[in-house]
């Protein structure tokens, strides 16, 4: 555990005992995927029918998501970079739709004597599907546990935070010097509500991000020369987009997008999910098949570049991250918007008027 420690005001912070993990959740055999699917889309009236065509994309990959897989060996991770640091601290992870629930494993900590945690959320945009909406599942665990569940504190948001950054400008710097010159950067988030989108700076969060990836990129020595400053350019574009169709989401989809691209000429794309930490479901689904489908239809070089993932500069990240919280570390951030508060200003990230699937992360 650690010890309290002073802020510059005067006032002390709890003590610390563990690192929550906390992400969005994915079905571990084919028989999870449809009750899965409906917690996903819980109190939205969504028929099973529906859940059915969705289903058909896990069955693709065997009815299994890799996303807790890449989530335990994140937490594997992470307790290492903490130790090798001089941070003691278990590290636990939880889920938001399946297995293992957020409340079972806040009781599991509460069972261990966890007082105070600090969560981790795999989600470097702020939404309510990406933001407040997991604060309301640590609030709604914590209350479900009851007098014994520990203090969950939510670390900031990471979009603009150099360890994010630095690892995607890498990998969009080796992106680009794989693929033919003149290939265009296409950056991808996940698609939500217009609604949602206007009472939060998730637009304004991505812009900004993939703004500092492709300094980043342009800072680093190319390979082999294909590609210049000049010639380089980028675009924000959307991906799984869901929900009743008179409903207005985010645009242009990836898709979408390919064919704009490939009318004025362009015929190599660079496609970077900026918007996802892991190589996930949607991640494989919509741009590793539908995405390159389109592409290839298209006659155009294609090339998808990894996700942070558990590169060594982004487990370095949420140590730092955490640091902010355990001794008061400088609170690290690249370009003009500074680094995020520890809380979400009052009225944002607000839920969004209509339906939909919300992001996966």
């Amino acid at each position: 555990m650690t010890a309290p420690t002073q802020h510059g005001d005067g006032s002390f912070k709890p003590a610390v005992d563990a690192v929550l993990v906390l992400s969005f959740g994915g079905p571990e055999q084919p028989d999870d995927v449809l009750p899965f699917l409906r917690n996903v889309t819980k109190g939205r009236n969504v028929p099973d029918e529906r859940l059915r065509e969705v289903a058909i994309q896990y069955e693709m990959f065997g009815g299994r998501s890799p996303l807790n897989d890449q989530c335990r060996e994140l937490t594997a991770l992470l307790q290492d970079e903490l130790r090798s640091n001089g941070i003691n601290l278990p590290v636990y992870f939880g889920a938001r739709n399946w297995r293992p629930y957020v409340t079972d494993i806040v009781s599991e900590m509460a069972n261990d004597g966890i007082r105070h945690a600090l969560v981790y959320v795999t989600s470097a945009f702020g939404s309510y599907s990406g933001c407040r909406q997991y604060r309301q599942d640590l609030a709604q665990a914590a209350e479900s546990v009851g007098a014994s569940s520990p203090v969950l504190t939510k670390l900031r948001l990471f979009y603009n935070h150099p360890g994010f950054i630095e690892v995607m400008g890498r990998r969009v710097r080796e992106g680009l010097d794989a693929s033919p010159a003149g290939a265009r950067v296409a950056f991808t988030a996940h698609s939500i509500p217009n609604s949602m989108a206007a009472a939060c700076a998730y637009e304004q969060q991505l812009g900004s991000a993939a703004e500092l990836v492709m300094q980043q990129a342009k800072s680093l020595e190319s390979g082999n020369g294909t590609w210049t400053d000049a010639e380089t350019g980028f675009d924000v574009v959307f991906q799984s987009r869901s929900g009743p169709p008179h409903i207005p989401w985010l645009e242009p989809d990836i898709n979408d997008h390919l064919e704009s691209l490939a009318s004025d000429g362009t015929d190599a794309v660079v496609v970077v999910p900026l918007g996802f930490t892991s190589d996930h479901m949607e991640v494989m689904f919509d741009l590793d098949t539908q995405g390159a489908e389109t592409a290839q239809r298209l006659g155009m070089a294609y090339c998808r570049v990894p996700t942070v993932g558990t590169d060594a500069r982004f487990l370095t990240m949420i140590r730092q991250l955490i640091e902010e919280q355990l001794h008061d570390h400088p609170r690290l951030a690249l370009g003009s918007d500074g680094p995020w508060p520890d809380n979400c200003p009052e009225g944002h990230c607000l839920p969004p008027a209509g339906t939909g699937r919300p992001p996966t992360t």
